[in-house]
């Protein structure tokens, strides 16, 4: 007569049954990011400030930032809670953006974000439609950092 464990019992009944315990539902949501058009005008009409993640496709803390940050289920759920999230890459061409009447290029846009000043990549901008201003915070944070730099945005939205 053999003799099996628990352990042993419960692999053999999920072995030939078929039947093996689910994994809970992941109950972490992605950000959606938008294109500037579409996440702008979302965002005046929603009443949300626009978080404007600039990056290049070189930049190797802008993929870090979005390995590691943009991932984390706190930020997450902080920025689409507050914010629309946009994606926005100065180095590609024949693109357009549109802010009310105007059409920009990318450079130009870009040129608008950082208001002349070069502020490297990752850069990520924070736009307050109702009042039309910009705050900015460059480089790489990690995701304890950012949710400070967004209630940073938060509080400055409010003043």
């Amino acid at each position: 007569m053999k003799y099996y464990s628990l352990f042993g019992a419960a692999l053999l009944f999920i072995l030939f049954t078929g039947f093996a315990p689910q994994q809970p539902a992941s109950t972490t949501q992605a950000l959606k990011w938008y294109g500037w058009n579409e996440g702008y005008a979302k965002a005046v009409k929603e009443g949300k400030i626009v978080l404007v993640d600039a990056y290049t496709d070189w930049c190797g803390w802008c993929k870090k930032m979005d390995k590691d940050t943009y991932t984390n289920a706190d930020v997450i759920k902080r920025i689409n809670e507050n914010f629309i999230p946009i994606k926005f890459n100065p180095e590609i061409e024949n693109v357009t953006y549109t802010i009310g009447d105007k059409t920009l290029s990318p450079q130009e846009l870009y040129y608008s974000l950082t208001q002349g000043n070069a502020t490297g990549f990752p850069t990520t901008y924070f736009i307050f439609p109702k009042r039309m201003s910009i705050f900015y915070d460059a480089g790489y944070r990690a995701p304890d950092a950012f949710i400070q730099v967004l209630d940073v945005a938060l509080s400055e939205s409010k003043k």
